[in-house]
């Protein structure tokens, strides 16, 4: 958690002009104040500080900071963030600080997950009215801030206990009085595109997937049908790494998406379609490079280790070499000509020269290749010829031996030295049965006796503990090539990070060219989307056959598409396809498209689907209300909502009358209306002109056409109002039977045409025949002898309540 003093006129959707993080495993808050310089301006405005709070943990970042230029508590959702913090950084650098900021560490405890959620509760808001119930209070709560997101609830928790500490603003007030919070706000960092959860699974870009292995079933995921799995043709693991992060990081940033775009449209040219391939391979030689840095700076390096790190060096060389011989216009095949420096040559150099594979793989640790050192030479040429030797000295020993030992040998063993080995003869039973003159007895192994002699001393001198000498100098050695290599980190910190940019826009660039996509265009002037015969990227490849759509929205064709047509028209396919190809522009990637113009968007909002679960303690319709709310409470005039069958959840008059409400709520808007795209059944809507008529809304239907009692979805999006949804239709589809089906479309048509529903006559017939059989049937069973039978309880208890179903 930082503090930091800042100018109030700073970009409102940044975190701060600077972070601080805390520890990772104890996460504590930073705080501190700073000035910072004043800009020019008539009247002298009071310096705002930031108190800003940062959560890292497994790969994922938090960040709350309250700004006491206007009192709110600004949040950024859940994001994902390497151990680099380059996120973090990013926020930095957006305002420069002259000087750091004061750090604080706070205990872990202040962040625990369920406290934090206590403070946010339980909180004295003044944007919350008094008459509001505790109960009202949790909802209202729930749709401002993502108590989904953990470290986000943590960060917010972790402020609030600094802020009540600190008591900032309200220092010489009152201890009742506590720190003024006019308002939470979601913020995004600058050029990124806000997307909550629910998006990304209603999309399906990501879809998680218990693996089929039953090796894996505990532990292991696999990704499932989404947009992820079908562009996921990376490499290498920090290629797919990348993608994913850039999938939870779409940017509006014209100048990255270009050059993103610029990489996969080269590769896409026929006659690059080799050199796609050739780079693809030598990707498959970049290996976890960092897990090998930090395992060199702890000195754990393995044996495999330096393998794959040669292996990857020279992998870098060959991409360098090829990206070379690419043209320099584009920016990616640039920077690795250039930061490929030969810092790698020399690390390949070095390795090739002084590690002997081989031998390192045979002895399990790390050997040197010979005339690397003439001192491990000249001992290793010792221990090669020792065992002709220890075999002459045996000889000898075996002379100076009693007669009856009938051979004997001379041993070396690391650590102890030289020693004289004597089979175990059968007088030597006791411990005293072992001394020999002249013999120092070390120990019995193997029925094995060992001693030393004046020899085996005299060797032991002469040619001291040449195994443990020869590894502790190749260990020395190890030492002195780990520190060449880390020395030289950060080209193979590049090689890493461009390497897997070129993976992902490789993967990109296939997937772009076996589906079929086209390069999307950016304007910014551009108010919404136009899109010209879009398809699905995933439903095309599920169906047979599949319609294209055209999209456009902004400018004269209205900012709110409202669609209408009959159940399994594909509504909600054209909505997603939508949200699908906008967001794959964001990321830049070609798209499923003829052609693409995608204006500025900041935000894609969606209702789609109810991510239902009993965790949460919500209704269904509460859920979708909240998905609703956080549309309403943050939506944009660059902001793309797209709403499938919001209000069905309730009855059909309150669920229109909510429907109704948010529409002319951003209608009211005028020109900063979102991009609203409606999938709605409520013909009402239209029928009954709820919404207000003008330039800003447009009405759309699912083509049809009815062939007698077939209906035939043309899949076909075009202006216009649907006349009925066809719900009998889609019944019929379902496989109900007819006499339902039937009975349904007559009943909805009296309700439609307001007669009075009856019920049906032969039904009504049959039912009475069948209940008079069974009274009948109860009645021949009762035997009339039984001089305990009692017919005025038979009457009172089958007779009359059986009369009204009957009469």
């Amino acid at each position: 958690m930082a503090s930091l003093g800042v100018n109030p006129s700073r970009t409102p959707q940044g975190p701060g002009p600077g972070a601080a993080s805390s520890g990772f495993s104890s996460p504590a808050p930073v705080a501190g104040p700073r000035e910072a310089e004043e800009e020019e301006v008539e009247e002298e405005e009071e310096l705002a500080e930031i108190h800003l709070c940062v959560l890292w943990n497994s790969g994922y970042m938090g960040i709350a900071y309250y700004d006491t230029s206007d009192s709110t508590i600004h949040f950024m959702p859940d994001a994902p963030d390497h151990e680099s913090l380059k996120l973090l950084q990013r926020a930095s650098q957006e305002h420069r600080q002259p000087k750091r900021p004061e750090i604080v560490f706070l205990p872990s405890v202040d962040f625990g997950l369920e406290i934090s959620k206590q403070r946010l509760l339980s909180g004295n808001y003044s944007f919350i009215p008094d008459s509001m119930t505790a109960t009202e209070k949790i909802l209202f709560l729930s749709s401002i801030i993502p108590f989904d997101c953990l470290l986000t609830v943590r960060a917010l928790g972790g402020l609030l206990k600094f802020l009540g500490r600190r008591r900032i603003g309200v220092e010489l007030e009152d201890y009742n009085v506590s720190v003024p919070i006019l308002g939470f706000k979601k913020f995004m960092l600058t050029h990124l595109v806000n997307i909550d959860q629910d998006t990304y699974s209603v999309l399906q870009i990501f879809k998680s997937e218990s693996h089929p292995s039953a090796y894996k079933v505990a532990s292991g995921l696999k990704e499932g049908l989404s947009l992820f799995g079908i562009l996921n043709r990376c490499r290498c693991k920090w290629g797919e790494k990348l993608l994913r992060l850039w999938f939870t990081r779409p940017t509006h940033d014209l100048g990255e998406l270009n050059s993103r775009l610029d990489v996969i449209q080269f590769f896409l040219l026929p006659q690059n379609l080799d050199m796609a391939q050739m780079l693809h391979r030598l990707l498959g030689h970049i290996k976890n490079v960092p897990l090998i840095l930090k395992r060199m700076k702890l000195s754990h390096t393995k044996v495999s280790d330096w393998q794959v790190l040669y292996k990857t060096v020279y992998g870098a060389l060959g991409l360098r070499d090829a990206c070379r011989s690419l043209p320099q216009s584009i920016q990616l095949f640039r920077d690795i000509a250039q930061e490929f420096s030969d810092d790698l040559h020399h690390i390949a150099s070095l390795i090739g020269k002084v590690v002997d594979f081989e031998g390192s793989l045979a002895e399990n640790r790390f050997t040197v290749l010979p005339n690397i050192d003439p001192e491990i030479d000249e001992k290793k040429r010792r221990l090669m010829g020792l065992p002709s030797f220890l075999t002459e000295v045996a000889r000898k020993e075996l002379e100076n031996l009693d007669s009856r030992i009938p051979s004997c040998s001379v041993i070396y063993i690391p650590l102890i030295g030289f020693l004289l080995s004597i089979p175990r003869l059968p007088f030597m039973v006791e411990a005293s049965d072992f001394e020999i003159n002249g013999l120092d007895f070390m120990f019995l192994s193997e029925e094995k006796l060992h001693y030393r002699s004046a020899r085996t001393k005299e060797l032991d001198a002469l040619l001291g503990d040449l195994h443990c000498e020869i590894r502790d100098q190749e260990m020395l050695l190890m030492y002195q090539l780990q520190c060449q290599v880390l020395a030289r980190a950060a080209v193979l910190t590049q090689v890493l990070d461009l390497a897997s940019r070129l993976d992902v826009l490789l993967a990109l660039a296939s997937a772009a060219r076996d589906y079929g996509y086209s390069r999307p265009r950016y304007s910014p002037q551009v108010l919404g989307v136009r899109i010209q015969n879009g398809r699905h990227p995933l439903m095309e490849l599920c169906a047979r056959t599949f319609v294209p759509n055209s999209t456009e929205c902004g400018g004269d064709k209205g900012r709110v598409k409202v669609i209408t047509g009959p159940n399994s028209s594909g509504k909600s396919i054209y909505l997603k396809q939508v949200g699908l190809i906008t967001f794959m522009a964001l990321v830049g990637s070609f798209v499923p498209a003829e052609e693409a113009e995608i204006g500025a968007v900041d935000a894609i909002f969606t209702r789609i689907h109810s991510c239902e679960s009993i965790s949460l303690g919500l209704s269904t319709f509460m859920i979708d209300l909240n998905q609703v709310a956080k549309a309403v409470n943050n939506a944009t005039a660059q902001s793309l909502v797209l709403i499938d069958e919001f209000g069905k959840g309730t009855n059909t008059v309150d669920g229109l009358a909510l429907l109704a409400a948010v529409l002319r709520h951003w209608l009211a808007r005028g020109p900063t209306c979102p991009h609203i795209f409606v999938a709605t059944n409520f013909l009402s809507l239209v029928q009954l002109q709820l919404l207000p008529q003008g330039p800003l809304v447009q009405y759309l239907t699912m083509e049809t056409c009815e062939d007698g009692n077939d209906l035939v979805f043309f899949y076909q999006i075009c202006e216009g109002v649907a006349k009925a949804s066809h719900a009998s239709h889609t019944a019929a589809q379902a496989g109900l039977p007819d006499k339902l089906v039937a009975r349904g479309k007559e009943v909805s048509d009296l309700i439609r045409s307001g007669k009075p529903i009856k019920p049906l006559k032969d039904l009504l017939k049959k039912n009475q025949m069948e209940n008079c059989q069974t009274l009948v049937d109860k009645f021949m069973k009762l035997d009339l002898e039984d001089p305990n039978l009692d017919l005025n309880i038979f009457m009172s208890q089958e007779v009359l309540p059986a009369a009204t179903s009957i009469l």
